[in-house]
């Protein structure tokens, strides 16, 4: 049990700091325990195309169909025999060995909201978000490891009309922690800059205990003021910490290589991605959203393509050079894939049938396409892969058992997933 006045002294002392929403640490024992697991993640990057990427435009298209189909662009070879790619990707055509290709992504829902959260959380729920997304669910079963948070969004969790992919039921505790754009001009991540006000003032700030002390004992049972004191030890330890001020600082990186990843914010952000990984972050989400074209998509998908192509392909050789795939799983994916048929306003709409979706790293197989979807590309043909078989295989990937129950904060157990099974052949 934790000295509350002591560690209020202690956070009194470093001044006033934003609370995080991080936890204490908890034992790896569940991941040993999952039945027939082996891990083989010891991170995970996803890469979320808030939106849904338009699958016939990317990496799978359909050129021998109608034009209202098949659109504009023209498939070109990548370097696994026999699977071609969109024209606005020739550098993910170069680097297509690294990774399986799966065009068979389904459900059946084509609301952003609701359908985020089903994909970032592997089950289906209201628009609000009841189920906490794996990124949450990853949090709870690793703890903290030194000083970096376990799960981390960059620049923030993915929203639409609202904050989706939340900790839900497992509390503030377990929920991201928002990194910001690293493509800004003066990128600073927030709660990490010591400034001199926090170095002043102590006599007026021991003051204040007195006047905490009175308010935990008013709050008790509040899951997100209740751990006000963990959050701010929590911080404190970051701020104070050379690991997680260098893990965020992307200066670090030459500018030939930013350069490579691609100035932009999704180029960035995947190479912020890299390097929290690198320093042990278990889970790190990149919200990489604009893929709603309702109207003129070509127009909008001709800045978007050649900005994913550099991010996500300099991602992988970046993280393959330095031999972080061996350990490290990557996934991308967005709520759906878009409608085959273009409409009057030149544009896809929402289409929950069918999807593709890219997984490396952490023993997945490369040069491998699973799944196929229709010459029309509007339903998945073989091996449909659902939102809880995604998330299971995440879970597994990282030896955590997907099936397994939590307790919600009255006591109820939840299971992670009600659904799901591993992803077949996708693996080594």
């Amino acid at each position: 049990m934790l000295d509350i006045t002591l560690s209020r002294r202690n956070m009194l002392r470093l001044g006033t700091i934003t609370p995080l929403g991080l936890s204490l640490p908890h034992l790896l024992s569940h991941e040993a325990q999952a039945a027939g697991t082996k891990a083989k993640a010891k991170s995970v990057i996803l890469v979320y195309l808030g939106g849904g990427l338009s699958h016939h435009d990317s990496f799978d298209l359909k050129p021998d169909a109608p034009a209202e189909i098949r659109g504009k662009y023209q498939p070109i070879s990548s370097n696994v025999p026999g699977l071609d790619v969109g024209e606005l990707l020739p550098k993910m055509a170069r680097c297509m060995d690294k990774l399986t290709l799966i065009r068979s992504g389904a459900h059946n829902n084509d609301h952003h909201e609701t359908a985020t959260n089903w994909v970032m959380s592997g089950r289906f729920g209201s628009a609000f978000g009841d189920f906490p997304a794996m990124g949450a669910v990853v949090a709870h079963e690793s703890g903290f490891q030194g000083s970096l948070p376990p799960y981390v969004a960059v620049p923030r969790n993915p929203s639409f009309t609202w904050e989706l992919g939340k900790s839900a039921y497992l509390g503030g505790r377990y929920e991201s922690f928002k990194a910001g754009d690293p493509n800004d001009k003066n990128f600073e991540v927030r709660d990490l800059t010591v400034n001199q006000s926090m170095a002043n003032g102590a006599a007026r700030r021991q003051t204040l205990l007195p006047a905490l002390d009175d308010l935990a004992t008013r709050v008790k049972g509040n899951d997100q003021i209740n751990t006000y004191n963990e959050f701010q030890q929590r911080a404190a330890t970051m701020i104070l910490s050379a690991e997680a001020q260098s893990a965020f600082d992307i200066k670090q990186e030459s500018d030939t290589l930013r350069d490579a990843y691609g100035r932009h914010s999704s180029g960035q952000c995947c190479l912020l991605a890299r390097r929290l990984v690198e320093k042990g972050v278990r889970f790190v989400t990149v919200n990489y959203a604009g893929w709603d074209h309702h109207s003129k998509i070509f127009e909008s998908l001709d800045r978007k393509l050649p900005e994913f192509d550099s991010g996500f392909s300099t991602m992988l050789k970046d993280m393959d050079e330095r031999g972080l795939l061996a350990d490290t799983l990557v996934v991308a994916m967005g709520e759906f894939g878009r409608t085959p048929k273009i409409n009057k306003d030149a544009g896809r709409d929402h289409w929950g049938p069918a999807a593709s979706m890219l997984w490396a790293g952490a023993g997945v197989k490369r040069g491998h396409v699973l799944g196929s979807t229709d010459k029309e590309g509007a339903y998945a043909t073989s091996r449909a892969v659902r939102p809880a078989d995604v998330a299971y295989t995440i879970f597994d990937s990282l030896g955590i058992d997907g099936h397994k129950f939590l307790s919600a904060p009255d006591g109820r157990p939840i299971q992670v997933l009600d659904e799901g099974e591993p992803i077949g052949d996708l693996f080594v």
